[in-house]
């Protein structure tokens, strides 16, 4: 191993554990003090910047040593899964029933992707490769997408409240913490 693949690995478990930290002190109590909506919501929006993803033809371009059939499975499934979420956030706000199904779905793509892109990576000899904009996708926003999945499989498993289908939220009432609207 490099200096360059120690660095990564430690940034990426840093950021994870981190991160991890965060979930546990600070999100886990706001979670389970709001609706169902909101925290699947609040949980969701980390997925929608997936297409940050869309990067890696850039750093492709730029000398990151990656084939560009996995910068393609790299992409498809990161844009993919920020369509799903946003998707999903959309038809929570509705009250759609379709909004959990459509949430399992992005947690099963996103686990999925997760293990696709590590197998990429590892066929292609990519860790330590990366630098720039990519090394700080990769170590702040993979993990921060990994921690967030984990709490969404949480939250669907153990939230079973109504979504109450037929309501609406009416503008500017749904609100993450105290006072920010969404």
């Amino acid at each position: 191993m490099t200096k360059l693949m120690h660095a990564q690995a430690a940034a990426q478990l840093m950021s994870l554990i981190t991160f991890a930290a965060i979930a546990k002190w600070y999100v886990v109590p706001w979670l389970e003090k709001g609706s169902r909506v909101e925290a699947l919501a609040a949980l969701l929006w980390v997925h929608v910047f997936r297409y940050v993803a869309l990067q890696v033809f850039s750093a492709q371009q730029n000398g990151f040593p990656i084939s560009d059939p996995a910068a393609a499975e790299i992409v498809w499934g990161d844009v993919a899964g920020a369509v799903l979420a946003f998707m999903t956030i959309a038809l929570l706000r509705l009250r759609s029933r379709v909004a959990i199904p459509l949430a399992w779905l992005l947690a099963a793509e996103t686990a999925y992707d997760t293990v696709s892109n590590i197998h990429s990576g590892i066929q292609e000899h990519l860790m330590g490769a990366a630098s720039g904009v990519t090394w700080m996708i990769l170590v702040f926003f993979v993990p921060a997408v990994v921690v967030s999945s984990v709490l969404l499989v949480w939250q669907l498993y153990s939230r079973r409240e109504s979504l109450d289908s037929d309501q609406p939220i009416p503008r500017g009432e749904a609100s993450i913490g105290s006072g920010v609207a969404f």
